[in-house]
């Protein structure tokens, strides 16, 4: 398989009307997402302190993405992705309503905690294939690399504001009222999606494919298997999920505690660090197009994105740790965009659905295994060595990704 050579236009996909009510909407979702963590994490943290709980907070988010994100995508093959989407934020909105409820009457124990993270990681999981090929439906091949990376920093966005957020409704309004307040977010995406003609297959009317199983993540693989430039990005996004993942955000209060002796607003800065790096990043690569879609692009920023994160975990100073979030956040912006963007260009029409579900399996489900690497042995070592020592892992297995990708054909770029 070969992928086409798009011509990218700045900030092509806000200018499609159709896209741009999508990319904001999932915008403030993502964020209403990321108000939930903030929440939650530190209700969860203050009732419990412990620290294989922030692990399972990681590992019980991102294995519905391991587990189901295959069968997700054979459904958004299948089905009308706006209705896919809409059941999945109305699932983000029934377990925020959960957690408040469960504030409310003062109840809330560790299993109820541990069910409610699995289904909020199951509405993740079941809203990512049916996102991506909303956008390829936008705005089509030739302007994928721009929706792609725009959704990425509108993502960014979401992770941005919502420590902002987050930590402003928990200081004004509390943790309960927050989490209500939180339900709101989601809404106007949900809304869109009743107004939008597009399914996510308007372009590609052709036949949807053969139903899939939950355990039909190696079929899907095999059938890629001979294209050297996909199975790189796969393996590449797995490489930075497994280690590292998002198992810095379920440990911040603690390192925000280990860095100030102002631990809360030290969390929301730490958090708002890392959102505004991709946020950034994500702005000045779609302005500039400095940062073509190829694989040494992935393996570059893959690599930086690993030696930031090592540095941050050793770092002893507020500030420093911020640059170093700053820094890992437009890097890990522009690996994820990059290997999205080519995941989407090259996979078969009839199956986009599930070979993004293959992606999303590398990219977000092996992110549980940060939660193990991370978080759990954080438990024996403490988290700045368990950082320190899964960063380092991630910097030496991008090595050796190298060494395999450069055998592979690099994917034509856009100009």
């Amino acid at each position: 398989m070969t992928a086409p050579a798009p011509a990218a236009r700045r900030f092509a996909a806000l200018r499609n009307p159709d896209c741009r009510p999508y990319l904001f909407g999932a915008a403030l979702s993502m964020m209403a997402d990321n108000v939930e963590h903030v929440i939650t994490y530190w209700v969860l943290w203050q009732k419990f302190h412990s620290e294989a709980l922030a692990g399972f907070q990681v590992i019980s988010h991102w294995v519905p993405f391991l587990l189901f994100s295959v069968w997700f995508g054979g459904l958004a093959d299948r089905h009308d992705c706006r209705r896919v989407i809409q059941a999945a934020q109305a699932l983000f909105m029934l377990v925020s309503l959960l957690w408040g409820i469960l504030f409310l009457t003062d109840s809330l124990q560790i299993w109820q905690a541990c069910v409610l993270l699995v289904l909020h990681g199951m509405a993740g999981s079941l809203w990512g294939p049916g996102e991506q090929l909303m956008l390829h439906d936008f705005v089509g091949d030739e302007d994928l690399v721009s929706a792609v990376r725009l959704n990425a920093t509108f993502r960014s966005l979401g992770v941005l504001f919502g420590p902002a957020v987050g930590s402003a409704l928990l200081l004004w309004l509390g943790p309960t009222a927050g989490i209500f307040a939180n339900i709101a977010f989601y809404l106007p995406l949900t809304l869109f999606l009743f107004r939008t003609r597009f399914t996510g297959h308007t372009r590609h009317a052709g036949p949807r494919g053969p139903r899939v199983g939950l355990l039909d993540t190696f079929k899907v693989l095999r059938r890629v298997a001979g294209d050297h430039t996909l199975i790189s990005m796969i393996i590449l996004a797995g490489l930075a999920s497994f280690f590292v993942g998002t198992a810095m955000q379920a440990t911040m209060p603690t390192f925000a505690e280990d860095l100030s002796a102002d631990s809360t607003d030290a969390y929301g800065i730490l958090l708002f660090a890392a959102g505004a790096g991709g946020v950034v990043g994500g702005l000045l690569l779609e302005a500039t197009g400095w940062l073509r879609p190829t694989v040494r692009a992935a393996v570059g920023t893959t690599l930086l994105y690993g030696v930031s994160s090592l540095l941050f975990a050793v770092a002893g100073q507020l500030w420093l740790a911020v640059i170093l979030l700053f820094i890992g956040g437009i890097a890990n912006l522009a690996s994820m965009s990059i290997g999205q963007t080519v995941t989407q260009l090259l996979a078969p029409p009839d199956e986009r659905g599930r070979v993004i579900g293959v992606y999303n399996v590398s990219s977000a489900g092996l992110r549980a295994g940060s939660g193990l690497t991370v978080g759990v042995l954080g438990q024996a070592i403490g988290v700045h060595w368990s950082l320190a020592l899964s960063s380092a892992a991630l910097c030496v297995g991008t090595g050796f990704a190298a060494l395999y990708t450069r055998h592979g054909r690099r994917v034509p770029a856009a100009k």
